[in-house]
């Protein structure tokens, strides 16, 4: 079955009047994406990288148009990659 997993950093930065929260994803057991939580109301930017040998041939993507609500930011990966996300908003 394909899992999703995501953590989020404890502590949130404040840059001016937007808050930039920064975490890491996996997508495993032939997953392809999930729902992160930024911790936010609003999400304005999202940005995706791909780690080390997960890197996928696609390009991973925010599936939402932004702004949208900072508590379910869908994502879409390849299968089975591992990266780190990085969200703006407030």
């Amino acid at each position: 079955m394909a899992a999703f997993t995501y953590t989020k950093d404890e502590y949130p930065q404040m840059i001016g009047k937007l808050m930039k929260t920064t975490g890491t994803y996996t997508s495993s057991d032939g997953g392809v994406g999930g729902n992160i939580n930024t911790g936010m109301t609003f999400c304005v930017f999202m940005r995706l990288q791909a780690n080390g040998s997960s890197a996928g041939t696609n390009a991973n993507t925010v599936n939402e148009t932004l702004p949208v609500a900072g508590s379910a930011v869908t994502i879409v990966t390849d299968a089975n990659e591992v990266g780190i996300w990085e969200a703006w908003g407030i």
